[in-house]
């Protein structure tokens, strides 16, 4: 009896140690069904992937507001299976600490910039698969070996600041990104430069009723691109909720020339017509029309799709 009182007191003791730290496995599955044309190639029927990833995540409560986490984001392809590239946790690998004073983060992630401008207008479909922004430039982008510095919300501002290493292999990389966040509107603005490529970007989105309004304006500077290396990139976007449903429509547009991380370095317009059935918060069904008209000799980059599909979060 006596061993078994201690042992229930050890456990007693443990259980708040224990409950502290906690790990949590999540993801998202986003599939459609399209008839695609691509360039002067013939329209097809496929199965597509529409940035599908798995994760996991955890916390260490340290006590006195200080906590250790991280994350490990894993990006599949939800048509076949495959990874989407050779690096397996190619979406983020990082750890962190965080306090009162904000939070320190080393690793791998998605450049702060971009989530702070394109990915917050891309409301139909969270800027994946064919009916992504396929203007928006990645000039000065950085993932891999970051160091970064996440300031505390104050009164709906935020902001990251990342610096990549390098590590002599390629030139050093800087990213910053600046939120605000209060009632119905929602600002923000990013900036990237790594060796002679650098953009940067503003977002507004406004919140009215039934209908959200959201746009963004960006500047790239690539001097390493042929021709023309300055130029403008913009989109606009909105949506309209009625009960489970939201309609969207967004257009983007940029002019010829630019970077060579740009997808529409060609330059030319976007459209999206898009319709979303939300079944729950976590899984809706969808579709969209979007087609790229490029500026490109014999269409070449232009593209239109017919999609169905489904994403689900868990």
């Amino acid at each position: 009896m006596k061993k078994i009182a201690i042992a229930a007191a050890i456990a007693a003791l443990s259980a708040p140690v224990f409950a502290q730290s906690s790990v949590t496995l999540w993801g998202r599955i986003n599939t459609s069904v399209e008839s695609i044309k691509t360039g002067n190639r013939d329209r097809v029927a496929s199965v597509i992937n529409n940035n599908s990833r798995l994760g996991f995540k955890g916390t260490e409560d340290l006590g006195g507001g200080l906590k250790a986490s991280f994350a490990l984001e894993h990006g599949l392809n939800s048509d076949d299976g495959r990874q989407t590239n050779s690096a397996f946790w190619n979406r983020e690998a990082s750890v962190q600490l965080s306090g009162d004073f904000g939070a320190v983060r080393l690793g791998r992630w998605t450049p702060g910039s971009y989530y702070a401008t394109a990915d917050y207008v891309s409301m139909h479909n969270h800027d994946t698969g064919t009916s992504e922004d396929k203007l928006y430039s990645g000039a000065g982008f950085t993932q891999t070996n970051k160091v970064g510095y996440f300031t505390p919300n104050i009164s709906g501002f935020n902001a990251e600041f990342a610096l990549h290493a390098g590590e002599g292999v390629d030139p050093r990389g800087y990213d910053v990104a600046l939120n605000y966040d209060q009632g119905p509107l929602h600002l923000g603005a990013g900036y990237s430069k790594q060796g002679d490529a650098n953009q940067w970007a503003i977002r507004g989105l406004y919140e009215l009723g039934a209908f959200t309004f959201g746009g963004y304006a960006q500047r790239e500077d690539d001097s390493r691109s042929l021709g023309k290396d300055k130029r403008w990139i913009g989109r606009a976007a909105v949506m309209y909720t009625m009960g489970q449903s939201e309609f969207h429509l967004n257009v983007g547009g940029t002019k010829a020339g630019g970077s060579s991380f740009n997808n529409g370095r060609n330059g030319g317009k976007q459209y999206t017509l898009a319709y979303n059935y939300n079944l729950s918060k976590r899984t809706k069904l969808y579709a969209f029309y979007t087609a790229v008209d490029a500026t490109t000799a014999n269409k070449a980059d232009d593209l239109n799709s017919f999609a169905l599909g489904i994403r689900h979060n868990f």
